[in-house]
């Protein structure tokens, strides 16, 4: 039985989490932190969980919360991690962070991004990325996992395989994704209050979404190239879940869709939560389940990746209750099929 904590657990993914660690056989949860100085209990916070969990939401600084745990899931704001995460992991435990900031490995670029000079610039490089279906060999003996983004693992899990096996173009890509409205988070903002997003679509972070240099870095790595897209989010007035349709330009313009899909079904052989599928995937289909859809289509000349995933669960907690499982060595998909 591993003791674990959720470091800022009044936000949406922190409740994804909880419910999932609720019915995992090797995880205790021991402590729960907020920065109400109320302490309110957390069937309070989250009236899901009335009568589940007999915890409160404490104000704990990273040293009362490494004395009450083996390993802290760190669901704080970027910039608000990295203030803790150094203090968790010198006291001894291990940490899965679930912000951006130690996604990245370059300090300049996550300064660029985020607007923000990061305090531990140092371990970025050193931190590994927490998605394992790239990485599964270097999770299992880490200190510190870096959280993929939701938007980065439905994207990246779309187009790894083409790239790794460098069969496009790793500079033809756009990614045009669209997300639900609690990928914003459970904040007060003006663009998710029901009047303003209900009945509308629309498009931000245009040329500037954070994501892109996380997408660009990542499947960099995974291929041994530079790649580089463009990536544009969209809001959609509905709860949760992802769907992102990449364009890119083959290097072999008569391979056709059933070769294509047979290196997906290969690259993804042994990786439980990617499904390679036929039909059109749908978020509705992976809605609540940590599984990711994928499949290709070709349309005039170009590959059209289509990837759809729960932002809250593959995006967020259940990928990191993945990454938590292959660092204690519990079978990957415990509490999570």
């Amino acid at each position: 039985m591993t003791r674990v904590a959720v470091y800022g657990s009044t936000g949406y993914t922190a409740l994804e989490l909880i419910r999932i660690l609720l019915r995992h056989p090797g995880a205790e949860i021991t402590a729960l932190t907020s920065r109400n100085e109320e302490r309110p209990p957390i069937g309070e916070v989250h009236t899901a969980l009335a009568g589940r969990l007999d915890l409160r939401c404490e104000n704990l600084g990273p040293e009362e919360v490494a004395a009450r745990c083996d390993l802290v899931f760190c669901a704080l704001p970027h910039a608000a991690s990295m203030a803790v995460v150094p203090t968790l992991l010198e006291s001894g435990v291990r940490v899965v962070d679930l912000s951006a900031d130690y996604r990245l490995s370059d300090p300049a670029v996550y300064e660029t991004w985020y607007h923000v000079e990061h305090t531990d610039a140092e371990r970025m490089a050193r931190t590994v990325y927490g998605l394992p279906e790239l990485f599964c060999d270097a999770i299992p003996e880490a200190d510190l996992v870096a959280n993929p983004g939701c938007y980065t693992s439905t994207s990246i899990l779309g187009l790894a395989p083409l790239l790794v096996e460098k069969r496009v173009d790793p500079r033809s890509i756009v990614v045009d994704a669209k997300s639900g409205v609690s990928g914003a988070g459970r904040g007060l903002k003006l663009g998710t209050l029901y009047a303003e997003c209900n009945e509308s679509i629309s498009a931000y972070g245009v040329g500037n979404h954070r994501h892109t240099p996380e997408i660009d870095e990542v499947l960099s790595t995974a291929s041994g190239q530079t790649v580089e897209v463009v990536f544009t989010p969209h809001l959609v007035p509905m709860d949760r879940g992802i769907l992102c349709t990449s364009y890119c330009d083959p290097l072999d313009p008569n391979w056709d869709e059933a070769e294509v899909l047979d290196l997906y079904r290969r690259f993804y052989e042994g990786k439980p939560f990617v499904r390679v599928v036929e039909h059109l995937p749908r978020t509705k289909d992976v809605a609540h389940t940590n599984f990711c859809d994928v499949t290709v289509r070709r349309s005039r000349g170009k590959l059209v990746v289509l990837s759809t995933t729960d932002n809250l669960v593959k995006g967020a907690a259940g990928v990191a209750v993945q990454n938590f499982n292959l660092m204690t060595g519990h079978p990957e998909t415990t509490a999570l099929l």
